[in-house]
């Protein structure tokens, strides 16, 4: 278990404990806030959806969901104060609101959004991480509800990928095919004990059966664990070490065919720091920013969701430089997605 934050909620839960307050008493208080906290997401994601088919004309759109968790790092939790930055860079004066690809995200068929998901209100009232990733499933699927709407959720320590891909499988019916760009493989069976850590999300997914095939791409800090649950898995693990050899076949993937699509999560420390330093693992000799556009611009297949996650506002620098690298990110993610 690791840090102050994780255990905020726990301490506030003993503390009522301590004074005796009936235990079905609050249960029923946090039940409340996690109902107050998904009726939001799910009126939003009702207007949003209403608005994209008034508008007619869309068989996929983007939608924007914010998961602010960052207590599952094992280092820094900075990645919790991602989402608003992320959405600040996206609409930074500096750029405009179009894609490589030539999409306008200004337009709602492309792109809308349903805000942050109140993670840390939930946790305040001593709600644990099992229940908390219950929440965090069902407000994924709040957004899938409204068709033509698909999630993009922005992170978010890592630990968020488990409970957002076990609820677009759900939904789906079936499992998905998984591109995952990182620095690190995630797939400790229980980092440090905690079996929801970030570096322990895709082997929930694994066991779970929530994907066919996971692709791990920019994979450059790997102990022999990483890579035994690698095999355990039947990961496809492609490392920095030898990216140039794998290159071409990288950059024209074909993924999804026989089931419910793609999901694609990158974790901003995929690209080597020079691009971002604003993450909590610095780790050099990653991907260039072209290197991921490229890998996915060119991918073939019917992408039904996808995060970014674990960009840090606490180590960026320069201006919020990683913040537009998250955000470009999410632009391009946003374009790919919706048809």
């Amino acid at each position: 278990m690791s840090a102050i934050g994780r255990r905020r909620g726990i301490h506030y839960l003993q503390k009522l404990s301590a004074a005796n307050i009936p235990s079905d008493l609050i249960e029923k208080g946090q039940s409340r806030v996690i109902d107050a906290s998904l009726t939001l997401i799910r009126e939003k994601a009702k207007l949003k959806g209403e608005l994209v088919r008034a508008l007619g004309g869309s068989l996929a759109s983007t939608s924007l969901l914010g998961v602010p968790l960052g207590h599952n790092s094992s280092f820094l939790q900075g990645p919790a104060f991602a989402p608003p930055r992320i959405r600040e860079a996206m609409w930074c004066g500096s750029t405009n609101s179009t894609t490589e690809e030539g999409k306008e995200l200004k337009d709602p068929r492309v792109l809308t959004d349903v805000g942050d998901l109140s993670v840390q209100e939930i946790r305040d009232c001593g709600v644990d991480d099992d229940r908390l990733m219950n929440v965090i499933s069902e407000s994924v699927k709040l957004v899938m509800e409204e068709d033509p709407l698909r999630p993009l959720v922005l992170g978010g320590d890592h630990s968020i990928s488990y409970p957002v891909v076990r609820a677009v499988s759900e939904k789906l019916g079936g499992p998905v095919d998984i591109l995952h760009l990182d620095a690190h493989p995630d797939i400790y069976d229980a980092f440090e004990g905690n079996k929801y850590s970030h570096a322990s999300p895709f082997a929930r997914i694994m066991e779970g059966g929530y994907a066919r095939r996971l692709l791990q791409v920019g994979i450059r800090s790997i102990n022999s664990e990483g890579r035994e649950q690698g095999k355990r898995f039947g990961v496809e693990q492609y490392e920095m070490r030898t990216f140039s050899r794998d290159r071409h076949f990288l950059e024209h993937l074909k993924l999804g065919e026989g089931v419910k699509g793609v999901y694609i999560s990158v974790d901003v420390d995929c690209l080597d720091p020079a691009f971002a330093p604003g993450v909590s693992h610095f780790e050099p000799g990653g991907l260039s920013f072209r290197d991921v556009l490229n890998i996915l611009h060119n991918l073939q297949g019917n992408l039904v969701a996808a995060d970014v996650v674990e960009y840090n506002p606490q180590r960026d620098a320069v201006d919020g430089l990683t913040a537009m690298v998250a955000a470009k990110l999410v632009r391009e993610l946003a374009a790919k997605m919706s048809k």
